[in-house]
């Protein structure tokens, strides 16, 4: 069996190329990534339904526009709460929040059924995700080598950008090689 190399923490943003529309211009957060297969959320997906609408107590925590995001095809029925906490959260060093797991820098996973109060003094921004986007052993590395998807270091604002809909521009335009040229590629372009 060949090794993985993680990718957990790192973004996927969907090339040109890519024909599926579950990912046409997608950004997912990729939360694991191993041998067993890799995990990730949709980061640029809002939705209409608001986060109060599904989670009541999860509402004051969640950052704006406040709505829940599709987090990929995958079990769109359930919810994953990602969560930024920034800095000295007050804890011992090392330990995390409780009802938070990191999963990269300052980026980690929410326990949905823990309280929200456990969190809220330490949680910087809070999306909640409805479904995600998961490939089984080696698929993804499967789709790297077809070249439909880009790999790029994620920023802990990504999770929390106030304009989800521009992020893939954003993402590829803050890039220092020849990605950022990417950014600029139409929407539809035949009619260029």
């Amino acid at each position: 069996m060949t090794e993985v190399s993680s990718l957990t923490g790192r973004l996927l943003v969907a090339t040109p190329a890519l024909a599926d529309p579950n990912f046409d211009r997608a950004v997912v957060l990729l939360l694991d990534h191993d041998e067993e297969g890799s995990l990730g959320v949709v980061l640029n997906r809002p939705t209409p339904v608001g986060v109060g609408d599904i989670l009541e107590s999860w509402a004051g925590l969640a950052g704006e526009p406040g709505v829940v995001f599709q987090g990929g095809p995958v079990s769109l029925d359930s919810a994953l709460g990602v969560a930024v906490v920034p800095g000295d959260t007050g804890t011992v060093v090392g330990e995390a929040p409780l009802g938070w797991r990191r999963v990269h820098g300052a980026i980690g996973l929410v326990d949905l059924e823990a309280p929200p109060e456990l969190l809220a003094a330490a949680v910087g921004s809070l999306r909640i995700f409805a479904g995600y986007a998961g490939w089984g052993p080696g698929q993804l590395e499967d789709e790297l080598v077809e070249g439909a998807w880009y790999v790029v270091e994620s920023e802990p604002g990504d999770v929390s950008s106030p304009d989800p809909e521009q992020l893939w521009r954003a993402v590829l335009r803050r890039q220092r090689n020849e990605l950022a040229m990417v950014a600029t590629y139409p929407d539809d372009p035949s009619l260029n």
